[in-house]
């Protein structure tokens, strides 16, 4: 483990590997630790997957809000590669936050890849054309009220969550638990700072995003359906290329490491950086 002093705070994470910086981001409810069997197959790069604020033992204080991860993402880029663009890899959570760390720094980005959550501008949109993800979304509704969403992770929501989102992962990693557990109730707070905007109007910036974006969703997600990433295109400029995985859930990465991990491993290749265009091919 190591850890990252920045202008937002400091934060735990680990590294493996040798080459261009690839940051990866981490959801609910998950750590920074299951990027690990993924990181394996990024040959050729070095992975840094910080535990994200509010996850312990990264800086435990909020905000919650999407400006304010966002902000980390960017924080963490610079204290880590202060003089070269690096890639993103987010998952859930994580993708929320790189989506909002690309329009606010394009240039700190080579390119970036989103695991199961897509933009939140296509999320809010296809709610009206897709009801049964109100359902799905159960929880988001659950999380506002208080004090019972925690009693409720600390015994045994987390499993659950994890067995109807991934239902080929019957029990989460006993890091995990713990991890969550020990955060709260940081981890609900996203949720609640989620809810608190909505009721107030505010939305997703109308900026669109420009770095080339690779997005993948298990079509067998329980949490979010993968039609709720239909027309996300509008907020892109930038290249956007999607796939739907059949046979996966929501947490496609610890699922499928091999597959997923070839996929993110030639997107990375296909986007070299600036310095390195035209170059031979890293040795792996």
């Amino acid at each position: 483990m190591i850890h990252i002093d920045t202008r937002a705070g400091r934060f735990a994470a680990w590294e493996t590997g040798a080459g261009p910086l690839v940051l990866c981001f981490h959801g609910f409810p998950d750590t920074a630790a299951t990027f690990e069997p993924l990181a394996a197959q990024l040959s050729g790069y070095r992975v840094v997957a910080p535990w994200m604020r509010g996850y312990v033992p990264s800086v435990a204080s909020g905000p919650y809000d999407e400006e304010q991860l966002a902000d980390d993402i960017i924080a963490l880029a610079d204290a880590l590669s202060p003089d070269r663009p690096v890639y993103l890899v987010g998952h859930d959570w994580g993708a929320v936050a790189t989506y909002g760390a690309l329009v606010r720094a394009p240039a700190r980005f080579i390119a970036a890849v989103t695991l199961a959550v897509p933009h939140p501008g296509a999320f809010l949109a296809n709610l009206r054309r897709y009801p049964r993800q109100i359902a799905r979304s159960w929880y988001m509704t659950f999380f506002q009220l208080p004090r019972a969403p925690e009693w409720a992770l600390r015994h045994g929501l987390i499993d659950g969550l994890w067995r109807a989102w991934s239902p080929r992962l019957r029990h989460p990693l006993a890091d995990v638990v713990r991890t969550v557990t020990d955060s709260l109730p940081a981890p609900v707070e996203y949720y609640r700072t989620m809810g608190r905007r909505l009721v107030s109007g505010i939305r997703p910036p109308p900026a669109r995003i420009a770095t080339p974006t690779l997005y993948l969703h298990g079509a067998d997600d329980g949490a979010i359906g993968p039609e709720i990433a239909e027309g996300q295109g509008r907020w892109f400029s930038g290249e956007l290329r999607e796939e739907i995985l059949p046979a996966r859930g929501h947490f496609l990465h610890l699922e499928d490491p091999a597959g997923v991990g070839a996929r993110i491993l030639s997107w990375l290749d296909t986007h070299p950086p600036p310095g390195d265009r035209g170059a031979a091919p890293r040795p792996r």
